[in-house]
């Protein structure tokens, strides 16, 4: 999966860069026009899971991970989550909540489960959909909402970045990562 990843985000450069000049420049000076903001860590990758005990022993008891969370209920994001710290980053495992979670859909067509999105940091989520936005790419929101470390997140759109479900999370100097 991960390997198909990023083959996609590499294929979404290569499109970039086989833009017109013109058209290229017009994006760049789009970017530099809008206020600062910088592209942060990888703050996790989620992976789908259709049995969250099954896939929470796994990587606590095979991938010997030193910290596994226990499960959480979100019922406003339509999901169980559990949080396995990897030290430099986390594995978010994603289980559906209800009948309307945007992860049973995804596990509808990915019956073994799979990696959903990637999640990077920004300091400032607003500067970093402006700028985004500015460039083309789409958000599956008009707003940020609250998600499972108490911070500002939005999804941004596949399509517009180059087939991988991205996930930004507000960290402003000063804020404790979760």
């Amino acid at each position: 999966m991960l390997q198909h990843a990023c083959r996609r985000v590499s294929a979404f450069a290569s499109k970039y860069t086989a833009l017109p000049t013109a058209r290229r420049t017009l994006v760049t000076k789009a970017i530099q026009d809008l206020p600062a903001w910088k592209l942060g860590r990888l703050n996790h990758v989620a992976i789908a899971v259709p049995d969250m005990a099954q896939a929470s022993s796994f990587w606590r008891d095979v991938m010997q991970a030193e910290k596994v969370s226990e499960s959480v209920a979100m019922p406003e994001h339509g999901v169980y989550t559990v949080f396995v710290e990897l030290g430099n980053t986390k594995i978010e495992l994603l289980h559906p909540y209800g009948d309307k979670s945007p992860i049973a859909g995804f596990l509808a067509k990915n019956k073994s489960g799979g990696i959903h999105h990637i999640c990077l940091d920004v300091p400032d989520i607003q500067q970093a959909l402006a700028t985004l936005r500015a460039s083309g790419v789409q958000s599956l929101s008009d707003e940020p909402k609250i998600g499972a470390h108490g911070l500002p997140v939005v999804f941004l759109h596949p399509k517009t970045c180059g087939g991988v479900l991205v996930e930004l999370e507000e960290h402003r100097s000063g804020s404790a990562i979760a």
